[in-house]
């Protein structure tokens, strides 16, 4: 007979792998939101909050629940895991044919919080079997935020980077399900209904295979729908989602849903942003990028045989590697992150100028409109002034600033900052 210690050790191994799950689910359904949705802050605050909101209708639920708690707690476990592991595909899919996605994402968001919210306390039932109440609460809240914590990490430096939101929710769906087996195997002459999970336990994995099979074609189908041309190329980084599409032989370039150029027209933009500020200023030797990374500002910048060299900031390393390799931009922007004169850092904007030694001639900011928190700080008082401390005797500062015809209110307001800055 299995020891009471070993069993104590697998409930709680169990309790901390679905505190990782769980804070990793509240993040990939947040981030689908403001992938699909916009408005990131909002996504995020909402997503979460009614993610939590759900995890307490969950433990007040779990009250209504008096018997067979093992059965039940590995029934939610693999529930769970069949939820977590559809809910992009799911979403993904559906958008094409639902307009009012933001319904399906929160209703979804709510239906994984309910069940997070179960396991908590049917854990804590069980545990009751090894420990006292006063060290049972603290070991099972230990274990599973210990989890959160982890789960945290592996989202910001591993899932999101590598896996994205395609491949992130089986990951999910698998800690579950190997949760729900562990549980299983170990305490399997405690389970009342052991046909009805051990059936599950066949059909699941080969469910969850299909459609692990089937998620790049779904993705890649669903994300087609949403523009109107080719895609030719797709990447979830840390920071954003890149996107280019081809028709004939012009691209586009898009960064979470927002068109960032057209190579059919493009110049428009880049000449007169780069142009003028060469114009007025004095000399030209030292050029500050920020943002930028497709390297079209700077192919206009090195028309000019004077300069020396030319600083580019985006904190989007997959965006420069793109204006620096691939066979689009290099042929769009000459060849232009290649130049010796071009130092490429990736990082962030605010950082580099606060901490710049250099003086610089000519400042560029290529970067996108301010509709987040993390952009709108590009865009502040404080910022436009600090640049103005990096910038050379007769030096001139020129600013994107959205439109004066569709973001009129922006347009002003970033004016006045920069005439308050000086």
């Amino acid at each position: 007979m299995v020891s009471r210690t070993r069993n104590n050790f697998i409930l709680k191994a169990c309790i901390f792998a679905t505190g990782l799950a769980g804070i990793v689910a509240e993040y990939v359904m947040s981030t689908l939101a403001s992938y699909l949705l916009g408005n990131a802050v909002v996504q995020w605050a909402l997503t979460i909050s009614l993610m939590l909101f759900a995890m307490g209708l969950g433990s007040r639920m779990s009250k209504n629940i008096q018997n067979h708690l093992l059965d039940r707690f590995i029934l939610i476990e693999l529930i769970l895991s069949l939820l977590c592991a559809v809910s992009a595909l799911s979403i993904y899919w559906l958008s094409i044919y639902i307009q009012s996605i933001d319904f399906l994402i929160y209703l979804l968001a709510l239906a994984i919080g309910i069940l997070i919210g179960m396991e908590i306390p049917l854990a804590t039932r069980l545990n009751a079997y090894f420990e006292e109440l006063r060290i049972n609460i603290s070991s099972v809240l230990e274990k599973d935020y210990y989890g959160a914590l982890l789960g945290g990490l592996l989202f910001a430096f591993v899932a999101l980077p590598y896996l994205g939101l395609t491949y992130t929710p089986f990951v999910l769906g698998s800690i579950n399900l190997v949760v729900a087996a562990a549980l299983f195997w170990q305490q399997r002459k405690n389970i009342k209904f052991k046909k009805l999970l051990s059936a599950s336990f066949i059909i699941l994995p080969i469910l969850l295979i299909g459609l692990l099979i089937l998620a790049e074609p779904i993705v890649q189908y669903s994300e087609q729908q949403k523009y109107r041309d080719t895609i030719i190329y797709s990447e979830q980084t840390p920071y954003q989602k890149i996107v280019i599409t081809r028709w004939h032989d012009d691209f586009w370039l898009y960064l979470n849903g927002n068109l960032q150029f057209s190579t059919y027209d493009e110049a428009r933009y880049h000449e007169p942003l780069v142009h003028p500020a060469f114009v007025l200023a004095s000399t030209h030797r030292n050029i500050l990028i920020l943002g930028g990374g497709d390297g079209m500002a700077t192919r206009e910048i090195l028309k000019y045989g004077d300069v020396e060299r030319v600083d580019l900031v985006d904190i989007d390393p997959a965006v420069t590697r793109l204006g620096r390799d691939h066979a689009v931009f290099r042929k769009v922007n000459n060849d232009a992150l290649n130049s010796p004169k071009v130092h490429i850092h990736n990082m962030d904007a605010a950082i580099f100028v606060r901490d710049s030694k250099m003086l610089y001639d000519i400042v560029l900011i290529d970067l996108p409109d301010p509709k987040t928190v993390s952009l709108s700080r590009l865009y502040s008082l404080q910022f436009y002034q600090q640049i103005k401390q990096i910038m050379s005797k007769g030096g001139v500062l020129v600013t994107q600033a959205t439109s004066p015809f569709f973001s009129r209110k922006a347009y002003i307001s970033i004016l006045k900052t920069m005439r308050a800055a000086g």
